[in-house]
């Protein structure tokens, strides 16, 4: 990823390990865990390759992790939605597909 956004939009650092994270996981739905909770996860790739979807919902809790990552001709943009670009970020790295 070339850059990530803080939530509003604005651009951050790279952060190629999240890429390498982000493109492990396959697209549909997988189970997974993260700092020992399992989450149900819904990859969605667009057929051009310019959006990428993640929604994960803690399975038995309330937690909940959603962004949108836009491919552009200035880079990328990391879009989270309703949370922080880092607790994206942490969960993308740090998730564990069973």
């Amino acid at each position: 990823m070339t850059d990530a956004s803080d939530g509003a939009g604005k651009r951050c650092a790279p952060i190629s390990t999240f890429d390498v994270a982000l493109a492990r996981l396959p697209t549909g739905y997988l189970k997974g865990s993260f700092m020992g909770r399992t989450y149900g996860v819904t990859v969605t790739r667009s057929e051009d390759g310019k959006r990428t979807s993640l929604f994960a919902e803690e399975l038995g809790g309330q937690d909940i992790v959603s962004f949108n990552l836009y491919g552009l001709s200035t880079g990328e943009l990391l879009k989270p939605c309703e949370m922080s670009s880092q607790k994206v970020v942490d969960f993308v790295i740090g998730l564990v597909a069973e």
